[in-house]
């Protein structure tokens, strides 16, 4: 029996859109959806995604097939949200919730 699951993760840029990346950006019909979106810093540049797959490579590969046709985009590295883990039954004694954050100092 097969299990699809809900895979949330980011995709950083290797840096921040042009002017004429973000005017591609809004003809492509494959990032009109709703299950990758543009998130943009400073400096930065990434896409939040939630794609329904068995496996989270399946997921992977489905979204970076969206840049096909998105010249010049540059995708550096892949972020599991940290609750897809637990949300999506990969929680094990060697994934560890965050510890609680520090007090502040005096």
């Amino acid at each position: 029996m097969r299990t699809v699951r809900n895979w949330r993760f980011t995709l950083h840029l290797q840096g921040p859109l042009t002017p004429e990346q973000s005017d591609t950006l809004d003809g492509l019909d494959s990032f009109s959806d709703g299950l990758i979106n543009l998130v943009t810093g400073p400096d930065s540049a990434a896409f939040w995604c939630s794609f329904d797959a068995e496996h989270l490579t399946d997921a992977i590969a489905e979204a970076l097939g969206r840049f096909e046709h998105f010249p010049g985009v540059l995708v550096r590295g892949v972020e599991l949200d940290e609750m897809a883990l637990d949300d999506n039954g990969m929680a094990t004694p060697a994934v560890l919730p965050p510890p609680p954050p520090l007090p502040d100092a005096p």
